[in-house]
């Protein structure tokens, strides 16, 4: 199992990963820190995801789109976080094309979980091995997300996305997570 070796792994993966996620500023998190990973290992980011949250001001989008110059330097010089300044640049971005999208449809949640019809794709993988990096769903979601002005949102980082919050179920049909993941009533967080 990919989350074996480190608590902080292994808790977040029993705990959170694949478990379906609504709410504008839960998957805004989400689509930020998967953009943050991007060249680096989800451990590190999981290591700074308090820091984000509270560096990001809980990753509301409202205040995070009036981020100005003064709050870019504010986070460059903070090493709770990713100090990259097209990763930083994008998740102020990402936060007013946000806004836009949900202006349009109403929430960010509804749009994203657009992409697969509303409800969980259950896959039934064997092995880690046959786990795609990206699938046609997320290469759709990755190429209306950057029409709509959205940066980090390549294929491989909305498949990342998709199933950190559930929209897709790829714990393996070995993993005590598959049957909870797919019945969320007996998942830890239900």
């Amino acid at each position: 199992m990919w989350a074996l070796g480190d608590p902080v792994l292994t808790t977040y993966h029993d705990a959170e990963w694949g478990v379906p996620e609504h709410g504008d500023r839960r998957l805004f998190e989400f689509l930020v820190l998967e953009g943050a990973q991007a060249g680096l290992s989800w451990l590190t980011i999981l290591k700074k995801r308090a820091n984000y949250r509270k560096a990001f001001d809980g990753f509301d989008p409202k205040k995070v789109a009036r981020y100005g110059t003064r709050d870019i330097r504010r986070l460059l010089g903070d090493s709770g976080v990713v100090r990259n300044r097209l990763k930083v640049t994008s998740a102020v971005r990402n936060a007013n094309a946000l806004l836009d999208v949900q202006h349009e449809f109403g929430s960010f949640d509804r749009y994203v979980w657009g992409f697969v019809r509303g409800a969980p794709l259950q896959n039934r993988w064997k092995s880690l091995s046959q786990i795609p990096a990206k699938t046609r769903e997320s290469d759709a979601m990755s190429s209306e997300l950057r029409r709509r002005g959205f940066s980090f949102v390549g294929s491989t980082i909305c498949y990342a996305f998709m199933q950190a919050v559930g929209m897709v179920n790829d714990h393996v049909v070995t993993c005590f997570r598959h049957e909870g993941v797919r019945r969320p009533e007996s998942s830890p967080r239900a």
